[in-house]
């Protein structure tokens, strides 16, 4: 046997080596697209708040709507199914009729004068006066303090015997009034309201740089006064931050609890001493599930309340679609 007939019989050729390494190499990973890394990013960074919403808000709805069939007290593990027998009793209880028409009134008072607030002083830190960063900071102040905190400094204010507001009346020679009592408590409760309205002016400080300077220099260039402009180009192109405040103000006022800081107890028992007119929906909810133990009764006055708040947004988007500007169209197709 000659040397090439030995190579030849005793080395593989190309294609057997080729095959050799084929059979030993893994197979490769498919290619993830761009789209589908973009997917499973979204789905990642976004996890944790959908979990929290299932848990922390949908799985407390579902429960909160199975006991509103009940009469659960949260103790007793005798409860019986009623069916809607809490919301005909609802319906029937001119208690909570009149909360929810004190409720009404609440709103419709305190989120126009809040707005209005807010828009006042955003209007005076917008111009250009010296420290005008100081003046923000101290107007946004109050928005930060926890409501506990704020419903104690009020009563702590508002106090009959050692508060300020009294000492500053007995000082000018006037009587001393009872201003967490009837009829007086409103006032103070709306003044908590007007208190924190720092917040309010924040965000119309943000839409009141977002306006279009060239389109005030052309108003002055014709003539047109401080108030016209404000009235004719200001406002209008505020409208978006006017009707997200409405909605949103309107959602916390029907749903605030400042009154129950109020009480002289402070607590949650205290809820049964509140003075008439600071006895709002909330209010009676508070009472119903912490004073009277009634679950089941609460908890379906808690699902009127956010029907009834559904409601009151759509008749705002309604009612307002004809007076919002948009600089884009908010239905416009992308």
């Amino acid at each position: 046997m000659t040397v090439d007939q030995i190579s030849l019989t005793g080395s593989p050729g190309p294609a057997a080596s080729t095959a050799s390494t084929a059979s030993t190499t893994p197979a490769a990973r498919p290619r993830v697209s761009m789209t589908g890394r973009r997917h499973r990013a979204f789905y990642l960074f976004t996890a944790p708040w959908i979990l929290g919403f299932l848990l922390l808000t949908v799985v407390p709805m579902a429960y909160a709507l199975w006991l509103s069939f009940t009469t659960y007290d949260g103790i007793s593990p005798h409860w019986r199914y009623v069916g809607l027998g809490n919301y005909s009793e609802l319906f029937s209880d001119p208690q909570t009729w009149k909360s929810l028409g004190r409720t009404g009134l609440f709103a419709i008072t305190s989120v126009p004068l809040s707005i209005l607030a807010g828009l006042g002083l955003a209007v005076l830190v917008n111009r250009p006066i010296k420290a005008r960063g100081l003046f923000r900071t101290l107007l946004y102040l109050p928005a930060v303090v926890p409501p506990v905190g704020a419903g104690l400094t009020f009563k702590a204010l508002f106090d009959q015997n050692s508060g300020a507001a009294n000492g500053a009346l007995t000082l000018f020679g006037f009587d001393a009034l009872g201003w967490l009592a009837d009829p007086y408590a409103r006032y103070v409760l709306l003044m908590s309201v007007l208190w924190a309205a720092g917040n309010v002016m924040i965000i119309s400080l943000a839409g009141l740089q977002d306006v279009p300077r060239e389109l005030h220099e052309a108003a002055r260039i014709d003539g047109a006064s401080a108030w016209r402009i404000f009235r004719s180009i200001t406002v209008p192109l505020l409208s978006p931050v006017l009707l997200f405040q409405t909605v949103t103000g309107v959602i916390a006022s029907v749903q605030t609890i400042m009154p129950l800081l109020l009480t002289p107890d402070g607590t949650t028992a205290g809820v049964t001493a509140l003075p008439q007119s600071n006895y709002l929906y909330m209010m009676h909810v508070f009472s119903q599930y912490f004073a009277l133990g009634r679950y089941g009764y609460a908890s379906a006055l808690l699902w009127v309340l956010f029907v009834l708040i559904l409601i009151a947004t759509g008749l705002i988007f309604r009612f307002t679609s004809g007076v919002v500007f948009y600089n884009v169209d908010p239905e416009a197709k992308k």
